[in-house]
């Protein structure tokens, strides 16, 4: 019997789906790190430069804290190299939106940037929360609206508290969700950064002072016995990424907020680690847009099953 091949639709109908089930799997990344005096000197460190634009391509959103860039000069570098590289990591074209230099002292002041892909989603407003005495670097709320993931509007408030101070910053985050959720009408709210929430300067004695962990409607996605710093001699939960509401719960991918160990994944030496920052990144993933994205495991696995006992049966 002569080997006929399939026909062509049934072909092109196999790998449109499988194209889907791929995209639908991606997901869109958000993720988060801390990378401490990060400045024109240090966005001129090439090998700083390169393992820092892999790891903020495989993000969709990347908030950075830590930067002392008050001329732009590092993060339009890094920009540069992000849309440089971009055929080799992902074909995506990378946009910043930044705060301004935010600190009671010169030793203090640090900048929140948002670097996203302009492909997948957009920047709607931003608001610098300004209430005095309440932060030392007070958070910058920037609303985003992706037509890539399943919740389409949602505002990302960034923190990199005062290590002393990080209860009452922790705490203070509710004023700042209620300010920003009103503002845009939406609450659909991530905070997410360095809060020091760990170790000596968070612990369970705190929390009842703390209203992001007394309020039920906020859940902790990156858990307390999670390591996210570099050092042997640390085991803390620092970074952390916290949302707000059920609607916002049910559209992150399962299990996906972790610390990208990108050391680990890259292969590089603790020194080459620590050029960088003694702070790892955190990411979560939204679900997707695509209606695969919404279909359970099980239907999933029977439609390709079905496909595929076509395909073999036109063979």
């Amino acid at each position: 019997m002569r080997w006929r091949p399939p026909p062509l639709p049934l072909v092109f109908l196999l790998f449109s789906f499988l194209s889907l089930f791929i995209g639908a799997a991606s997901g869109f990344k958000i993720c988060a790190y801390n990378v401490p005096n990060f400045n024109p000197t240090k966005a001129s460190n090439y090998r700083v430069r390169h393992t820092l634009t892999k790891i903020l391509s495989r993000c969709d959103i990347s908030l950075l804290q830590g930067v002392k860039d008050s001329d732009g000069k590092a993060i339009q570098r890094l920009l540069a190299s992000l849309n440089r590289n971009s055929d080799r990591y992902e074909h995506y074209k990378y946009q910043s939106v930044s705060s301004k230099s935010l600190g009671n002292s010169p030793k203090d002041m640090e900048q929140y940037v948002f670097i996203y892909r302009n492909e997948t989603v957009n920047v709607m407003g931003q608001h610098q929360y300004q209430k005095q005495q309440s932060f030392v670097r007070e958070p910058f709320a920037v609303h985003f609206k992706s037509n890539k993931t399943a919740i389409k509007s949602f505002i990302l408030v960034p923190l990199h508290s005062e290590p002393q101070q990080a209860v009452q910053e922790i705490d203070r985050l509710y004023d700042v969700f209620e300010e920003v959720s009103q503002k845009w009408n939406n609450t659909n709210v991530m905070f997410l950064g360095d809060f020091h929430a760990g170790c000596a300067y968070v612990n369970r004695a705190n929390r009842k002072n703390i209203r992001l962990f007394s309020n039920t409607t906020f859940h902790w996605l990156i858990r307390d016995k999670v390591d996210t710093t570099v050092p042997d001699l640390t085991t803390c939960a620092y970074d952390r990424i916290v949302v707000h509401g059920e609607g916002f719960l049910k559209a992150i991918s399962p299990y996906s907020a972790q610390v990208f160990n990108f050391g680990r994944e890259f292969k590089l030496p603790k020194k080459r680690v620590l050029e960088l920052s003694n702070h790892l990144p955190v990411e979560v993933q939204l679900k997707s847009s695509a209606p695969l994205s919404q279909a359970t495991p099980l239907l999933i696995l029977l439609s390709v099953c079905a496909i595929v006992q076509s395909f073999l049966s036109a063979l």
